[in-house]
């Protein structure tokens, strides 16, 4: 065989190079290297952006099962939803059919008692819409400004209601704007009248019960009538307020043994804390809508001469 066909390379079990170790410190340091300049200089930006724009008609078909998926489950979860509200808002009208009749006819025996019994008609009170400005920045009050003062004749001691049921008292009234003391105030109190039993009561405001204050009825005898859940309404007792307004509703009764008292907690009806729209009522005390006012209170009877003692 000639010399010059002979193969002069070293055979592949003893070709030389770079040891295992020399390879990995080199890549690592490419690795290294290549971090280090995409974090600084975003060397790879343009790769990446180009192999995502590659892949999203992948992505997007591999993810349409799932949307197609989670679509179907949120659309039937809405037709349930949506199942459940129509019966539910059919039922309702029902019951607001069948109370409407009642109140008709309610309405109709109202009058002919009123008749028979030669009655005053009940007082139809004013009001005017206002919009709740501002908290007060005193913490150791709760009251709320409006935007009607003097001017737009709103009058000290009005009552002020929202959407929901009675929310305070005016307690003080300037040109513009007027200073309204909410119920949940140390120093409120409103005449209540239990719809379920008839009794009346006085309800005081209680900042401190609950997260976000309440009511309760004090100095009410530990056998009373009175169970969680009884609608409060204002009684009209005290020539202010209107009676028949929402109040409040009890939520708690504890009666002690060593005391006369029960302890009767309320929760007012009305949204004492983020109310932005209100009522406020021209008070009883004051001219109607038809011009009529209330009945002035009796005079008080002059008392006998006291006798003088044996002389």
């Amino acid at each position: 065989m000639p010399l010059g066909t002979l193969d002069r390379s070293a055979p592949s079990f003893f070709r030389q190079g770079p040891s295992p170790l020399s390879r990995l410190a080199l890549y690592s340091a490419l690795a290294l290297f290549l971090m280090v300049a995409d974090a600084r200089f975003h060397v790879t930006e343009p790769l990446r952006k180009g192999v995502a724009t590659v892949l999203y008609p992948l992505q997007w078909l591999m993810l349409q099962p799932v949307e197609f998926a989670g679509q179907g489950a949120g659309y039937f979860q809405s037709l349930q939803e949506a199942q459940a509200g129509t019966d539910a808002a059919r039922r309702q009208m029902a019951q607001m059919a069948v109370r409407a009749g009642e109140t008709d006819q309610l309405l109709r025996e109202n009058a002919e008692l009123r008749q028979l019994l030669a009655l005053r008609e009940r007082l139809q009170t004013p009001a005017q819409a206002a919009q709740v400005i501002y908290d007060t920045a005193d913490p150791y009050t709760r009251r709320i400004m409006v935007d009607r003062g003097q001017l737009a004749g709103v009058e000290p001691g009005s009552p002020v209601m929202d959407a929901s049921g009675v929310l305070g008292q005016v307690t003080r009234v300037y040109p513009m704007l007027s200073e309204v003391t909410l119920l949940i105030d140390r120093d409120q109190a409103i005449p209540v009248l239990n719809l379920r039993t008839g009794a009346r009561s006085v309800a005081y405001g209680d900042p401190t019960m609950g997260h976000g204050g309440g009511m309760e009825l004090r100095f009410t005898p530990g056998n009373a009538d009175v169970q969680e859940g009884d609608l409060l309404t204002t009684s009209g007792v005290d020539g202010l307020y209107p009676p028949g307004l929402p109040v409040a509703r009890v939520i708690r009764v504890e009666r002690r043994a060593d005391s006369t008292f029960a302890r009767i907690y309320c929760a007012p009806l009305a949204q004492v804390y983020g109310a932005r729209h209100v009522m406020v009522l021209q008070p009883l005390t004051g001219e109607t809508a038809e011009g009529a006012s209330l009945p002035p209170r009796p005079a008080p009877e002059p008392q006998a001469p006291k006798r003088g003692g044996r002389k």
